[in-house]
């Protein structure tokens, strides 16, 4: 059974990856389940807001954004 994500990392645009991934490595090393969202704060306003009130609700504790 695959364990809910306690984290979710939320990034503006696939070029931020390369940066935020060393978040993800930190929460892989420490065994914390995790997602990585592209999620633009300009460009899809609407749906950060939906992915930041409905987080609770899917068992992110903690979220990490970067753009």
């Amino acid at each position: 059974m695959r364990k809910k994500n306690l984290v979710g990392i939320i990034m503006g645009s696939s070029s931020d990856s390369r940066i935020m991934h060393g978040a993800a490595e930190i929460l892989d090393s420490f065994k914390i389940p995790h997602e990585d969202q592209i999620i633009s704060a300009h460009r899809t306003p609407s749906r950060l807001d939906t992915y930041a009130k409905n987080s609770k609700a899917t068992g992110i504790k903690v979220i990490i954004a970067g753009s």
